[in-house]
């Protein structure tokens, strides 16, 4: 029995070490950096912050600034939150009885009564800090450990496929898909895996000539290195990696800048072609996944070591960024719409209104997760 509970302990440890730390290392730098944006351009707004949390519920450790703002970290370490002078609840939501007893020098200070110019700035700065971190991340990235090129070069095409279709052959190299420059093998596997059922106008150097073809990447399931199955889009096209057939290109401080805004583009119209397809009816939408996939992933990642873990956390960066960027109350895209509204209408929604939005922002936040966690628990289960 005590083999039994010393195994079963074992096990804990590892799960917890091998997935959970690696989880909350890659969510805590994307929060802190989200809530850092709506943070300093509050502040250069002059609006008074109250809290600054990682994390929600019962707080576990904390200290006070010298603006009076309570920096902490909370026991559920699922997100965070910036509380402004003037808020009501966590979700920035307006205090209308305290917002309407303020003296003259607390307004100064509320959020709310801020004109609705910087209370966007404030609100939008939460994502665009996400992609700035994104970027920040991969130029790091080149600009230490350069850029990997392996031409795009065809060494093979599959019978039956796409590629044989659209009429590659052995030895044609890929320079621009949709006119876009394609510089190595990776680049274009990213750019088709992300476009299935899309046709795509790939520019091709075949001998001393150049040619023009049209090639639809089929939806194929493909499993990585770790066993997780990814729904991609697939030419067909194989390529073989010789021995001196990769080289690193240093990469100067402005290019490696240049390269993480492409990166981070990249995985943004890749995460947009895919929310478009499951709104269309053209893919399922069992690739959403949530806090358990990406512990999951996280801690896969994590055996490869610390470079492949940090870039994870930019493209988990990209991706709340964006959800927080979507028109649904309770998030960042919500209040943006309010504050579009107001701006058209010349007055906020009224109490009612906004009480309502926001009601419907949380059902549906709470949907999303309960269906994410479903797909998570699918995938575990089936791997």
């Amino acid at each position: 029995m005590s083999e039994f509970f010393l195994h079963s302990f074992n096990t804990l440890s590892h799960g917890l070490v091998g997935y959970v730390v690696p989880f909350l290392f890659v969510l805590t730098i994307v929060v802190f950096f989200h809530e850092l944006g709506h943070f300093l351009v509050a502040r250069w707004a002059g609006v008074k912050v109250l809290t600054f949390s990682l994390g929600f519920g019962p707080e576990l450790v904390g200290f006070n600034d010298r603006h009076g703002t309570r920096w902490k970290i909370s026991a559920v370490p699922l997100g965070g939150y910036v509380r402004f002078f003037g808020d009501d609840s966590e979700a920035s939501t307006p205090s209308a009885e305290a917002l309407s007893n303020m003296t003259d020098e607390e307004r100064a200070g509320s959020f709310h009564h801020k004109k609705v110019g910087p209370r966007a700035a404030i609100v939008a700065a939460g994502p665009i800090a996400n992609f700035i971190l994104a970027v920040v991340i991969f130029a790091a990235v080149f600009a230490f450990f350069g850029k990997p090129n392996m031409s795009a070069r065809v060494d093979g095409v599959e019978a039956g496929s796409a590629a044989e279709t659209a009429g590659f052959q052995v030895g044609d190299v890929v320079t621009a898909i949709d006119h876009q420059p394609i510089e190595t093998f990776p680049d274009m596997q990213w750019i088709v895996g992300g476009h299935p059922g899309q046709q795509l106008a790939f520019t091709v150097k075949r001998g001393n000539s150049t040619v023009e073809l049209y090639g639809t990447p089929q939806l194929k399931e493909v499993k990585d290195g770790f066993g997780n199955v990814h729904r991609l889009g697939v030419l067909g096209i194989s390529r073989k990696s010789l021995p001196d057939d990769v080289v690193t290109e240093p990469v100067d401080p402005a290019t490696a800048v240049w390269l993480g805004v492409k990166e981070t583009w990249l995985v943004i119209d890749q995460t947009l072609t895919y929310v478009g397809r499951v709104f269309t009816g053209r893919e399922p939408a069992d690739q959403i996944g949530g806090p358990i996939g990406i512990a999951k992933i996280s801690g896969q990642v994590a055996t490869l070591g610390l470079v492949p873990l940090i870039r994870l956390a930019a493209l988990l960066s990209v991706s709340i960024g964006l959800l927080n960027l979507f028109p649904v109350p309770l998030l960042d895209g919500g209040h943006l719409l309010f504050y579009a509204v107001e701006a058209i209408r010349g007055r906020p929604l009224s109490d009612r209104a906004q009480e309502v939005g926001f009601r419907i922002g949380v059902g549906l936040v709470l949907m999303l997760m309960v269906f994410a966690t479903y797909n998570d628990i699918l995938h575990l289960t089936a791997s």
